[in-house]
């Protein structure tokens, strides 16, 4: 993965706010992740992160709440891990799965970086209101 950021990194800034435990294990193992385009920083609080995201050409994850996030946002997500709990982001086309390839994430990590954010693809009821929804049909539910 850390040759597949610093691949990345030739064309493209990257920000990796690593988690603390990652950290340690870069640390432990003496892994070189830093480079001219590659910063790793501290944990950062989740209004930022989200402004990060926000503000991305692309994010690389293994998080399934980022995956949520980024399709909400329009920005394109690689997801390391061979399966997601997240399959409506696959079929929104937000996000795409990438298993132990760091050649191939890298490089689509570049491309998306490329072509910018996707157009809105929200998927539906992603629109806040699921609130009113419900209570709709528990209100409906308590007539019965």
């Amino acid at each position: 993965m850390i040759d597949a950021l610093h691949k990345i990194g030739r064309n493209h800034a990257v920000v990796w706010p690593a988690h603390p435990r990652t950290i340690e294990r870069i640390k432990e193992f003496g892994l070189n992740v830093e480079s001219k385009n590659v910063r790793m920083i501290d944990p950062v609080g989740y209004l930022d992160f989200l402004c990060l995201q926000d503000n991305a050409a692309a994010v690389v994850t293994d998080s399934g709440g980022i995956q949520e996030e980024t399709t909400f946002l329009g920005v394109p997500c690689f997801t390391v891990r061979p399966n997601t709990e997240r399959p409506v982001t696959l079929s929104q086309g937000t996000n795409q799965l990438f298993d132990n390839n760091p050649d191939a994430l890298a490089d689509a990590v570049c491309e998306a970086a490329q072509n910018g954010k996707a157009a809105d693809q929200t998927p539906q009821y992603w629109d806040g209101k699921a609130a009113g929804r419900i209570a709709d049909v528990l209100g409906e539910s308590e007539l019965d």
